[in-house]
């Protein structure tokens, strides 16, 4: 059994995270509401995974004066997101790191076997100078998840992290398993897989709700 390292394994227990997590569980979430809620959880999971990105200190003029400040010491970031529900997170991730490199992978879940199925997959060329953060809400059975990693790993990335809205011990053992190099920031870790895989307590299928499919 795969475990990660406690920082490896980061779940924000900050109020707001676990207020907004509960409306976002909630059945009767409007698809509306639902797509909002998604990205601002996206958006505290972002803050969270870029907490130790450098800074440098230059000067900047205020309408008083001119001042010592500090940015971002121009780290190169790739955002890469997980289709279908990944795009949930997106926009609320590249409003806080707009000059990002995005990126997509699609990849289904067998219903029969479980397994991962790859169908699309486009990456910036250049991950392997980049912080990537790959975005899948759901952290499941982990295959989908473990093969979005994967593919990054494959196409030169090495600093990694995956952003999920709540994950499942199996999902978690996968990547620990798979990717033990891969930190992985979470709302919550939820109890257990039901028998078609999906995540209990969980939120439901995040694609369909996010987009309002069935």
């Amino acid at each position: 059994m795969g475990t990660l390292p406690t920082d490896r394994l980061i779940v924000l227990d900050h109020p707001l995270v676990q207020h907004k997590l509960a409306l976002l569980r909630d059945a009767d979430t409007t698809t509306k509401d639902f797509r909002h809620l998604m990205g601002e959880l996206a958006a505290f999971l972002c803050y969270e995974a870029t907490r130790d990105l450098e800074l440098e200190e230059y000067r900047v003029r205020t309408p008083l004066e001119e001042t010592a400040a500090r940015r971002v010491s121009g780290k190169k970031l790739g955002v890469v997101a997980v289709l279908r529900a990944g795009l949930g997170m997106l926009d609320a991730v590249l409003d806080l790191i707009p000059v990002a490199r995005v990126g997509f992978v699609g990849v289904y879940r067998n219903e029969e076997t479980l397994q991962p199925v790859e169908y699309y997959c486009k990456l910036p060329s250049d991950l392997a100078e980049r912080d990537v953060l790959v975005l899948d809400p759901m952290l499941a059975t982990g295959g989908s998840s473990s093969a979005a990693l994967q593919l990054c790993k494959d196409r030169g990335g090495v600093r990694i992290s995956l952003l999920c809205m709540v994950a499942a011990p199996a999902g978690i053992e996968r990547v620990a398993r798979d990717h033990p190099d891969v930190a992985v920031y979470t709302a919550a870790i939820d109890r257990e897989l039901n028998d078609v895989g999906y995540i209990l307590p969980g939120l439901g299928d995040a694609g369909d709700r996010l987009f309002g499919t069935r």
